[in-house]
């Protein structure tokens, strides 16, 4: 790694820094009256770097800046004490792996499970997480999908504010108890997935303006302000940065993929772009040997990156997709503002659209939008490259009171909409908790210092108030303050709910769909290609997908309050029934509201 303290093989450690707007730049080392200084050596391009004994694993060091600014190191491995502290050098190879033999697994296997480690467990932190792993294998879960933990200002947060995105925050554990996370989940059969975020830094504790303001452009903006700077002068060590952290990721800490958040606020004029060139050099450095999948979070829709060559992603295995939970929620709650008001004159095209061909929007004009055309086509593209969900941290922490799906809709259309999206041959994805109906919300939470977080709480009781429910001022007032330690504590999981009553009932039923999914379909995948789609009366819907093997994986559904006739009566073998269906075999027959009914028909010899 170019960036940041190596421990070489001899026992000096390396030290280097970009900084191209600093004249000099002075490395100290250790703390308090025993703070050493030494002067780095400038080398080309803006690089100062320097080769010492006097430092090792453990050794806490910072950089002087002109003789002005002492700061961490952006390419920190370890952050004890905060991103104003100190940095730590740490010698990955001091950890030792067991379990060798892992590759992973094959993306047509993943079912995700996304947690924030924070509130996935009352302690908070990667040892803790270990614990609940195996009550994940019994789920039926494949892939655990972690919401990022590089290390952020403050002692709590979602992760997506980060500003070390090599350092795992402190509050979670030490660098070695992560490994130690994943090579649980390795002997357990699960992979682990890492959100990281490369489309900006946290606005607390981020010092490179200081010393290297050519990470930021202001030929581009995102909502976070100037723009990570991609594609303009000196870009090549911007790029490299964020490049070599996805290697980092994955070579270091063994992970199995990444999700790179919301990379429609990427903006890169070049050729390759960001997002091709990192890809390509992660599949080029890595172990073909190893299952390891790249997946987006695009709001562009953009299919190009989802491409296929010889039936294997080029680029991305998958991209979370956002439509068909757009279109489900409206089915399921009848709510049209904000983003689901593209949804909202057809939510069940819009779904059905998605079963069968990916993307919802490949094209067309987003009334949220502005009218402008949202999408590309994404008919020719796989099931397996599009992540389905009913709930995720987004849709329900970004609620102004973090409700879960199962506080806005009856229990029937959760059912419903849930068992189309855990059978489907799409690989499904659920937020911790859902599996059995936690009661709890998840709540958008931070913990900055007193001036931002009080332009921060304003600015989140702002963002609702184009909403009729909020227009009231004194309605926003009643949005929880995102500082307050209250708001974090209200979203942590309780387990305890878990084994009570119609919990345990949700939970049990997750289970038995997911044992039908590994035991009937899982092993019949890839789908080569999307669903047969056809619509019924109002709200029904029939789709079939041919399986790898050639055998017909059909459902047929009613996603409304209203029974529905002239269902059509599939053949094969019944996989899982929602609700109720009547009539003959080989006729038509009647669905009842919010029902389901999953057929498997083998091929023909």
């Amino acid at each position: 790694m170019p960036f940041g303290a190596e421990v070489r093989e001899d026992g000096r450690v390396r030290f280097r820094l970009w900084a191209p707007a600093a004249r000099r730049v002075e490395l100290y080392l250790g703390q308090g009256k025993d703070e050493l200084a030494l002067a780095m050596s400038a080398e080309s391009d803006g690089w100062f770097a320097l080769e010492t004994q006097r430092a090792g694993a453990g050794t806490r060091y910072r950089y002087r800046i002109d003789g002005n600014w002492q700061v961490p190191d952006p390419a920190s491995r370890s952050q004890p004490d905060g991103p104003h502290r100190a940095s730590e050098v740490v010698d990955p190879l001091a950890w030792q792996w067991r379990g060798e033999d892992w590759h992973g697994r094959p993306w047509h296997e993943a079912v995700l499970y996304e947690l924030h480690v924070g509130t996935f467990t009352p302690k908070g932190t990667f040892a803790a997480a270990i614990g609940r792993l195996d009550h994940l294998v019994e789920l039926g879960v494949t892939a655990v999908e972690l919401m990022p933990v590089g290390a952020f200002a403050g002692s709590r947060g979602w992760g997506y504010d980060g500003v070390y995105p090599f350092a795992p925050f402190a509050g979670y554990g030490p660098p070695e108890d992560f490994k130690a996370f994943v090579q649980a989940a390795h002997a357990r059969g699960l992979m682990v997935f890492l959100d990281v975020v490369y489309n900006h830094f946290g606005p607390e504790g981020n010092y490179l303006h200081l010393y290297a303001p050519d990470f930021f452009t202001e030929r581009h903006h995102t909502p976070w302000g100037a723009a990570i700077n991609f594609d303009g002068p000196r870009s090549e060590w911007v790029r490299q940065f964020f490049i070599h952290n996805a290697l980092y990721w994955l070579e270091e800490y063994h992970l199995d993929g990444l999700r790179l958040d919301a990379v429609h606020s990427i903006i890169d004029d070049s050729s390759p772009d960001i997002l091709v060139e990192l890809a390509e050099t992660v599949h080029a450095q890595l172990d073909p040997a190893r299952h390891v999948h790249l997946v987006l979070e695009n709001d562009h829709n953009a299919a190009r990156y989802l491409t296929r060559e010889a039936e294997r992603p080029r680029w991305y295995a998958a991209q979370w997709n956002d439509d068909l939970h757009h279109a489900a929620h409206v089915l399921a709650t009848g709510e049209d503002a904000g983003y689901y008001v593209d949804y909202r004159d057809a939510p069940l095209s819009h779904l059905a659209r998605c079963l069968g061909e990916g993307f919802a929007y490949q094209g067309e004009a987003s009334r949220f939008r502005g009218g402008i055309a949202r999408g590309e086509p994404s008919a020719a593209l796989p099931p397996e490259a599009f992540v389905g969900f009913v709930q995720n941290h987004d849709q329900i922490g970004n609620r102004a009171f973090g409700e879960r799906l199962t506080a806005l809709a009856g229990d029937a259309p959760v059912r419903a909409l849930t068992g189309l999206l855990l059978l489907a041959p799409s690989p499904p994805l659920l937020f911790m908790g859902q599996e059995w109906a936690s009661p709890q919300p998840f709540l958008f939470f931070c913990d900055f210092e007193p001036g931002l977080a009080e332009n921060v709480t304003a600015g989140r009781r702002r963002e609702f108030a184009h909403f009729p429910a909020f227009a009231d001022p004194t309605a926003r007032e009643r949005i929880p303050d995102p500082n307050a330690r209250g708001t974090f504590e209200a979203s942590r999981l309780d387990w305890k709910t878990a084994g009570r009553d119609e919990h345990a009932v949700w939970l049990d039923w997750h289970r038995r769909l997911l044992h039908i999914r590994r035991e009937h379909i899982a092993p019949r995948l890839p789908a080569p290609r999307g669903a047969h789609v056809a619509r019924f009366g109002e709200r029904g819907l029939h789709a079939c997908w041919t399986l790898a093997d050639g055998a017909q994986l059909c459902v047929v559904a009613n996603l409304g309050d209203s029974p529905q006739s002239q269902a059509p009566w599939l053949e094969g073998t019944v996989l899982h029934t929602e609700g109720s269906a009547s009539g003959e075999t080989g006729s038509a027959c009647t669905l009842a509201p919010w029902s389901l009914r999953w057929t498997l028909q083998e091929s023909e010899p």
